[in-house]
């Protein structure tokens, strides 16, 4: 009879031990999944969610996410939608865990100057938000005429101006590393 007992007891101890180390594997397989996370898929997982985004230069942005790209995110707001690249981030808040992969090759390569030449193909009056670092930003107001590899053209305007040869006050060259953000009309220009 204890020879029974201690078989038991050996059985019962090497089904806890199985148990512990299975619950050891899924925890390590969970945390090299988490690993292979990219910010992108995160932002993908929170579209239609209300979230805050903070800025290097200490504004904050806050909207329902409607459009996350591989380096960009749109932010629907009452009347506008803003553009913001991740590297204008500090901080986001109200994200939520669940993480969504990009769907295509051509998705993924769709960076910040794809979504910049769209707004340039609409002829779009924006606001360009330019970082000034711990200074803060500065706005300009204008039509996107060119978008390069690393930088954009604006054609300066007033506030709501049509882009015409009598309101054009300059161009300003704007490198991706100082854009902030870019705000535009929501739907149709009004």
């Amino acid at each position: 009879m204890r020879w029974d007992a201690l078989f038991a007891d050996l059985e019962a101890q090497l089904a806890a031990g199985g148990r512990l180390e299975l619950e050891a594997e899924i925890g390590e397989r969970a945390r090299a999944d988490a690993a292979t996370v990219e910010l992108a898929d995160r932002l993908r997982g929170s579209v239609g969610l209300r979230i805050a985004v903070h800025l290097a230069s200490g504004a904050v942005y806050e909207g329902t996410l409607s459009h996350a790209g591989s380096e960009w995110l749109v932010l629907d707001e009452e009347r506008h939608q803003l553009l913001v690249p991740h590297t204008a981030v500090l901080r986001f808040a109200g994200l939520s865990r669940l993480a969504v992969a990009a769907g295509s090759a051509v998705r993924q390569r769709l960076g910040l100057s794809s979504a910049l030449r769209e707004l340039t193909r609409d002829r779009a009056r924006v606001t360009v938000i330019v970082s000034r670092g711990a200074a803060g930003e500065s706005v300009l107001h204008g039509v996107i005429d060119r978008v390069g590899r690393d930088f954009l053209d604006l054609a300066v305007t007033g506030p709501g101006e049509e882009r015409r040869p009598a309101n054009v006050s300059g161009t300003a060259t704007i490198p991706f590393g100082a854009l902030a953000g870019l705000r535009s009309v929501r739907g149709a220009e009004g």
